[in-house]
């Protein structure tokens, strides 16, 4: 997808509430085959955001664009574009997952074969069609938010939009939605994903940007962020023998920041640890030691988030 134009462009965006400010010039695109998170407290203005961004809530400023098309509350073509799965659950409780999945499409203007052979589709992808005919109230949370977000995809938008989707579902759910997500975006869609948890953001998202108060403090891959702190990768090895002169055998290193020892452990403060790993331990065994495990720690987003927030990350 290098070198095709975003479809998803958001410019200097702006909300207020009265005399609060929800949204004060947040910036952004996401290209095709792209997920971009926006990752942040709850409060930080993600939802207001992406209300905007989708057509559903009007904005005191900004302009959006989706695939070309200008973005605002009347705009239906753009909106056609796009696939928003809501925080809060947009299913028919007393209706059964085909019944809801056909209401909806029915609404995305859709009918006959094409429908049917779309919801087969979607009841397969969120791995649903020996649930199909059961009435969604005896669904689990889980299951609920894959119909959920299945119903984002009925019309196979461009956009996909997914507020916050795993909240309060079990693990097992939460993995299977998240593995759904990347192979969405392996396949070509472009996907926003709203997220409070660290862990999630890292696995799915190509670029993040950070929000708080309403604005973006910093956007990136995961490793341009980290280098915005400053921080590098530690690397951990358990030896026998030779400690001492590993060590300071290591230290010679250029890669290798710093490097000290003890209780038969060696630690390393590394620029880019997993392109010198092999170089580390040829070093570290020719110096006569004799590697028992070794141990990757890379920088994580919560120390980014609080070294650009100056608070943890909360729920």
């Amino acid at each position: 997808m290098a070198g095709l134009p975003p479809l998803l462009e958001c410019r200097d965006l702006h909300k207020r509430y009265g005399d609060r400010t929800a949204v004060d010039g947040i910036s952004f695109t996401i290209a095709p085959g792209e997920t971009y998170g926006l990752l942040g407290p709850n409060g930080a203005g993600k939802t207001t955001t992406i209300s905007m961004l989708c057509g559903l809530l009007r904005r005191d400023g900004g302009d959006v664009t989706v695939a070309g098309r200008p973005v605002d509350v009347g705009a239906t073509e753009a909106k056609a574009a796009i696939g928003y799965v809501p925080q809060d659950l947009a299913i028919y409780p007393d209706l059964t997952a085909r019944e809801n999945l056909r209401f909806f499409g029915r609404l995305q203007r859709l009918g006959g074969r094409a429908l049917d052979q779309r919801i087969d589709e979607i009841l397969a992808l969120t791995d649903l069609a020996d649930r199909a005919r059961d009435r969604v109230d005896s669904f689990s949370g889980g299951m609920k938010r894959r119909l959920n977000i299945g119903i984002g995809l009925l019309h196979e938008p461009q956009l996909l939009v997914l507020d916050e989707p795993t909240v309060g579902v079990d693990p097992q759910s939460r993995n299977a939605i998240l593995a759904s997500v990347d192979e969405l975006g392996r396949a070509g869609m472009a996907v926003l994903y709203t997220t409070h948890y660290m862990e999630e953001a890292e696995r799915l998202c190509d670029r993040i940007g950070i929000i708080d108060e309403g604005r973006i403090k910093a956007e990136g891959t995961r490793r341009e962020l980290v280098a915005l702190v400053g921080q590098k990768d530690r690397v951990e090895l358990i030896v026998s023998e030779a400690v001492e002169p590993a060590t300071a055998a290591l230290a010679t290193l250029a890669p290798v920041e710093e490097a000290i020892s003890g209780d038969g452990r060696i630690e390393l403060v590394v620029d880019q640890a997993r392109n010198h790993l092999a170089h580390i331990l040829e070093t570290a065994t020719a110096a006569g030691a004799t590697v028992k495990s070794v141990e990757v720690i890379e920088p994580d987003l919560e120390a980014v988030f609080l070294h650009l927030t100056g608070k943890a990350l909360r729920d």
